[in-house]
């Protein structure tokens, strides 16, 4: 790498990456995951670096959990994987906390 380029890209220790890799809608592993906010067969609500993530399906196990990494793998069948804005995220949130208190 020439110094220029090398000088003018933002440190990694200030970037938090975040991917989503799918394979065959059956297999799901995303990094960048603070924390599990909850989970069922049917719907996980992830909290990660680039905002709240719910991954919606059928049959949804988690395969793989690494804390230290922030890496989340979930097996099933994959229907929907969004993004939810912060207002939406407080009310999914309220919501799953009273369905498993």
């Amino acid at each position: 790498m020439n110094q220029y380029y090398e000088q003018n890209q933002p440190s990694k220790s200030n970037i938090q990456d975040q991917d989503i890799v799918m394979r065959g809608r059956r297999l799901l592993d995303i990094t960048g995951v603070k924390q599990v906010e909850s989970f069922d067969n049917e719907e996980f609500l992830l909290e990660t670096v680039m905002g709240f993530l719910a991954v919606r399906g059928q049959n949804l196990q988690m395969k793989n959990l690494d804390v230290d990494k922030g890496v989340v793998s979930i097996k099933g069948k994959i229907m929907e994987i969004i993004y939810l804005d912060d207002q939406h995220a407080d009310k999914t949130k309220g919501f799953f906390s009273k369905l498993f208190k």
